[in-house]
């Protein structure tokens, strides 16, 4: 089945306005459309699957995220840079936070929990998939639950809780960072990575770019919405750090969904471009990821 917001979960407001027709490149085809709210301006899909129905989006061998058999030349070259990818999330935790008990929401198969507890943190995990839940328990050894809310009546509590592109996977977003601020220490950091819709790739691409990635991603932030999210419970940022990576990989996905094949040349030239563009404007990477903390009184 389907649903309808009716209110703006950022601003409440109740006024919206089409923004995007996007299909499904990844996996059924089906077009969806985008709106954006006229008060602040956060673009979401509407209407779209409800939380019982959009778990066949994800049924795909090819869903990247929770790939452990596949090894295609595009999936080694994404190995690689996840591998790249984890050393640089575990230095921004570790320079951010305290070293003590981090939560990973959306943990996928674990390797990035697992790279952390060797490096002397105490590991959590949320994947609500399960077979990626599995493998995170069986091969990477650490700790992970279906649901957050596993997590709440055992009184648990995170130096540092982190979403990993997992924010605009959300249906309910306010419920779920009252939950991760209930769940935080009080001097604890929330480190969430988003894909940036007003970035120079998501411009030049349209409804090809692959980070609309509809149905799956719901919501799609710049860095006001995301600001004005936060702020409504209580935190501010106190980083903003790029994911340049992410830009060449973006437009690789983009390429193919644009032409139907793969132009890894072309891919390499807009993502420099994206990031050069981002880097004269500050804001305006493919991807970034926000440090946050609780708003001082």
């Amino acid at each position: 089945m389907t649903e309808k917001l009716l209110k703006c979960p950022v601003c409440g407001a109740t006024g919206f306005s089409p923004f995007l027709e996007v299909k499904d490149y990844f996996l059924t085809r089906e077009d969806f459309s985008i709106q954006q709210c006229d008060a602040c301006g956060l673009k979401f899909v509407n209407p779209r699957p409800d939380q019982k129905e959009i778990g066949r989006y994800y049924q795909s061998d090819d869903y990247i995220s929770h790939d452990t058999k596949k090894m295609s030349l595009f999936n080694r070259i994404y190995k690689v840079a996840r591998m790249f990818s984890i050393k640089n999330k575990f230095k921004i935790v570790e320079t951010s936070a305290h070293k003590g008990k981090i939560l990973d929401i959306g943990c996928g198969t674990g390797e990035f929990l697992n790279y952390c507890n060797s490096r002397g943190f105490e590991v959590e995990g949320v994947e609500p998939n399960e077979k990626a839940r599995a493998f995170a328990r069986q091969v990477n050894k650490v700790s992970v639950n279906k649901d957050l809310t596993d997590l709440l009546p055992a009184g648990n509590s995170f130096d540092c809780i982190t979403m990993w592109h997992v924010l605009e996977h959300v249906h309910d977003l306010n419920e779920t960072i009252r939950m991760v601020k209930g769940l935080l220490t009080p001097d604890g950091i929330f480190i969430v990575a988003v894909p940036n819709c007003n970035s120079w790739d998501a411009k030049k691409y349209g409804n090809f770019w692959a980070a609309y990635d509809v149905p799956r991603h719901l919501y799609h932030f710049d860095y006001s919405s995301l600001d004005l999210l936060i702020s409504n419970h209580g935190f501010e940022i106190r980083n903003l750090i790029p994911q340049k990576l992410d830009a060449y990989y973006v437009s690789m996905l983009s390429e193919k969904y644009r032409t139907g094949q793969n132009n890894y040349f072309r891919a390499l030239i807009f993502g420099f471009w994206s990031n050069f563009m981002a880097g004269r404007k500050g804001r305006g990477f493919s991807s970034q990821i926000f440090v946050l903390s609780r708003k001082k009184p």
